[in-house]
């Protein structure tokens, strides 16, 4: 069973890594930096295998991407590592922890002197706190997580570039419709991959994977 969940593991890896490649959009104010699809079927592991084994294989899909994009090894890279793996904690975990690093973020943000001029922006964050209460829906779930990525990642690019409060006001609905996307697109994807591992449990031993009934489609027939 343990070798049956590492071969999915393997094969879930090899997909976030091709969704990595493929870019979303450019993050606004760091024009060099941009969102790709891996923000959309990152978190899910989290759900498909256990929380900690969710967050590692994001970890060791950051680290394979970035082997294989040849790019030099800074700080910002290094924070850029850890937005997914919270996301994917949030997305997987039902405990009440997860509601920490949001808002720490809004606590950064407001310290620091060009987010404390757009403090209004670190209130997105409290939307994986109101998130939380309601553990059984989906959408919520997969709000809070790529919330939760974006609370670190702002955060991040606030201290590292300065960005100034008239960025962060331009922002506001830019990433409002981003995350609204992102969060669509986490849970079509675990919906799809629910279906898909559903379909193929009736041929394949597929207890080492947690596949939610909730999200299945159509059930296969026998």
């Amino acid at each position: 069973m343990e070798m049956r969940k590492l071969a999915f593991l393997a094969l879930f890896t090899i997909i976030s890594l091709v969704a990595y490649q493929f870019k979303f959009s450019t993050i606004l104010g760091v024009p060099s930096q941009n969102f790709n699809f891996f923000q959309f079927i990152g978190p899910i592991g989290a759900g498909l295998f256990s929380t900690g084994l969710g967050v590692v294989s994001v970890l060791f899909v950051e680290i394979l991407n970035f082997l294989i994009s040849g790019n030099a090894l800074d700080p910002i890279t290094l924070v850029r590592f850890t937005p997914m793996m919270f996301a994917a904690f949030y997305f997987g975990s039902k405990s009440r922890s997860r509601v920490i690093v949001p808002l720490v973020c809004m606590g950064l943000f407001v310290l620091n002197p060009f987010g404390r001029q757009a403090w209004y922006y670190s209130l997105f964050w409290l939307i994986p706190v109101a998130a939380a209460l309601r553990k059984d829906n989906l959408f919520l779930r997969s709000l809070g997580a790529t919330f939760t990525a974006h609370a670190i990642g702002a955060v991040a690019f606030l201290y590292a570039f300065s960005i100034p409060a008239d960025v962060w006001a331009t922002l506001v609905p830019i990433t409002a419709f981003e995350r609204l996307s992102f969060a669509i697109g986490i849970s079509i994807s675990y919906i799809a991959v629910n279906t898909i591992l559903s379909g193929i449990s009736s041929r394949v031993d597929l207890r080492a994977l947690r596949i939610d009934p909730r999200y299945v489609l159509f059930k296969a027939q026998d």
